[in-house]
């Protein structure tokens, strides 16, 4: 559960990350103004947080069936 949480949480931020540089919202890199990188941090921020979502349902289920 734990990995999942993290690796979500770095696609979360790395997919936020990417969408602000392929809009040029955040600059300094060859990526920065791009629209495929915004594309490709959406797709990125989807899947984070799919597991994301997947590892506090999981913690959920968890903690119901031990109380």
């Amino acid at each position: 559960m734990w990995a999942r949480i993290v690796v979500g949480a770095v696609f979360f931020l790395t997919g936020a990350v990417w969408i602000a540089q392929g809009t040029g919202a955040l600059g300094g890199s060859g990526m920065s103004g791009h629209g495929q990188w915004a594309v490709i941090g959406v797709a990125a921020l989807l899947i984070g947080s799919a597991l994301l979502f997947q590892a506090r349902r999981i913690r959920r289920a968890r903690m119901g069936s031990t109380a």
